[in-house]
């Protein structure tokens, strides 16, 4: 009488893969004799196995190519890393040469502001002024300035030498300055002061012909007859007073200047 011998087969083969099973082509109700099971069961154990060191090669291929792909991301994070780095070290560079021009370009740009003021300062020195003197307004040159108050300063110090050879020379060297009828005023007086009384006369009868209007000139007048009483010339001083009197009636010249006819009659 024929048995089953391996009535737990199905259940065996259960547990196998699901390829080691597609594997077994027998019907679960076929029968088999001890040999040909045994040779059924290796059969089946040396397919399964060779299935199971194939899928062992494949899996230990999928994990070295695992393993290297892991290998290469973290070779490229870190060259990345690298470059990050690189790069913010560029721009930190890059930033310290912006500020470094900035500081460059401030600096050039004072140094031309300075350089423009210098400039701007040294054409001032050449460009006439507006200048506003017994009142008359006229336009004066830098140096016409400076020399004339050079001379003026010369009076005030009471050396009336030194103010009359600087207020000659100032006429000399700028003959049509708006300065030329007070120049010649106060050298007039610096002229009397030093007893120069003829060259006094010349210079405030001078003011006086040429600038009859000027503030100045009752004043000269005034200057010029004490200087005519000092050389004696007492006619033309009372004559001088006269005309100052009778063109300037309301100076304070022409009331010096009666007091000063009065005495001399």
């Amino acid at each position: 009488m024929m048995r089953r011998p391996f009535a737990s087969l199905p259940a065996l083969l259960g547990g196998l893969s699901l390829a080691s099973a597609c594997l077994w082509p027998l019907q679960a109700h076929a029968l088999f004799d001890d040999d040909e099971a045994r040779k059924a069961i290796l059969d089946l154990r040396q397919k399964f196995d060779a299935y199971r060191q194939e899928n062992d090669a494949k899996l230990g291929r999928l994990i070295n190519e695992a393993r290297e792909a892991g290998t290469t991301s973290q070779r490229s994070l870190l060259e990345l890393t690298n470059q990050n780095e690189q790069l913010r070290a560029e721009i930190a560079r890059l930033r310290g040469q912006n500020e470094q021009l900035a500081r460059e370009v401030s600096e050039l740009q004072r140094l031309q502001k300075d350089a423009q003021a210098g400039v701007d300062a040294r054409l001032k020195q050449f460009e006439p002024a507006r200048v506003s003197l017994d009142g008359v307004e006229f336009t004066a040159a830098p140096e016409e300035k400076r020399d004339y108050d050079a001379a003026v300063e010369l009076l005030r110090k009471s050396e009336f030498g030194p103010a009359s050879a600087a207020l000659s020379g100032f006429l000399r060297r700028f003959p049509g300055s708006g300065y030329t009828p007070s120049a010649l005023y106060w050298l007039g007086n610096a002229q009397y002061a030093n007893r120069a009384y003829k060259d006094a006369i010349d210079s405030l009868r001078r003011l006086t012909a040429q600038y009859p209007t000027h503030q100045r000139t009752p004043e000269a007048m005034l200057a010029m007859a004490n200087s005519l009483v000092e050389l004696k010339d007492v006619k033309m001083a009372q004559k001088t007073l006269e005309t100052l009197v009778r063109s300037y009636p309301q100076s304070e010249a022409a009331a010096a200047g009666r007091e000063r006819l009065a005495r001399l009659r």
